[in-house]
């Protein structure tokens, strides 16, 4: 079997599965199974594939055709230009969330010496992409499963993110208690536990302790929203990703808290995603 011949059989197999990109998958993993870049399939589609090869590929394609992600397959998924391991310990980051570090970068001036936390981490993409933004920031990147926490320190390691420091931890739970943050963020769980998109696209194999979170969808954001306001200094920032149809649910949590100019950021499918909060100023809320 030659490359062409792999990617034809291949894109036809897998365009059995619902969504997705069969062509793209099939040319990821051939790319990832021969160790080169996608221009080499281009390039050299007479190329026979070594016996080897070929059944390592064969072997992907039955992984992913029962279901399991690409970025689980090849263990490895790009956020915000950074290419980041990952694995079934962790939620494949998402073009999305980048809207979170988007929102969070044009609140952070590039030389302030400003103190973030990202809370439940996973993969640490989220503390990745601002740490290498902004250089002068501490990164407090938090997770409540040592596995999880184990891939974000690997991630950090290995992009040279010296400015992050990762604790094991549940929400607020890890602060210190001399810490005030300039911005708190997050992409928590906030799937409702009966929503059928749990068991569509890649979402099954995920840790569903990352995607569910009570009848609502709602229940991590309202322990998020109770737990970090102390925690900001005045004039601090709360960020929460959330559900496209959660926003005024979510805009109500935080005028709950108390907190001011709270509104609603939108990704690039106008789909509401973001809400930001800030601690009203002049305001310190004492440590419960």
């Amino acid at each position: 079997m030659n490359i062409r011949d792999a990617l034809t059989w291949s894109g036809k197999s897998l365009s059995a599965l619902d969504g997705g990109s069969p062509r793209l998958d099939a040319e990821i993993l051939l790319a990832f199974v021969l160790e080169k870049p996608r221009s080499h399939l281009h390039a050299w589609p007479e190329r026979e594939l070594p016996d080897r090869d070929e059944q390592r590929f064969r072997e992907l394609i039955a992984q992913r055709l029962n279901g399991r992600p690409l970025a689980y397959i090849t263990g490895t998924r790009e956020f915000w230009s950074l290419e980041l391991a990952v694995s079934e310990s962790v939620l494949i980051p998402r073009p999305e969330t980048e809207l979170l570090v988007e929102r969070a970068l044009e609140l952070l001036p590039p030389q302030q010496t400003a103190l973030v936390a990202d809370l439940g981490t996973g993969s640490g993409a989220i503390a990745a992409a601002v740490a290498s933004e902004r250089p002068n920031a501490r990164l407090i990147a938090i997770d409540n499963a040592p596995p999880a926490l184990a891939v974000a320190e690997g991630n950090f390691r290995r992009l040279g993110l010296g400015n992050i420091q990762a604790r094991l931890g549940h929400w607020c739970d890890a602060f210190h208690e001399s810490e005030r943050f300039d911005i708190i963020l997050s992409n928590p769980p906030y799937i409702a536990e009966t929503d059928p998109h749990l068991e569509q696209g890649d979402l099954p194999a995920e840790p569903r302790s990352a995607l569910a979170s009570g009848a609502d969808g709602l229940d991590a954001i309202r322990l998020i929203l109770a737990c970090a306001p102390p925690w900001l200094k005045p004039d601090g920032w709360l960020l929460i990703e959330h559900g496209y149809d959660q926003g005024a649910a979510v805009r109500g949590l935080f005028s709950q808290a108390g907190l001011e100019k709270v509104q609603t950021h939108r990704d690039l499918e106008g789909r509401e995603r973001m809400t930001e909060g800030r601690l009203r100023h002049g305001i310190t809320v004492t440590l419960y």
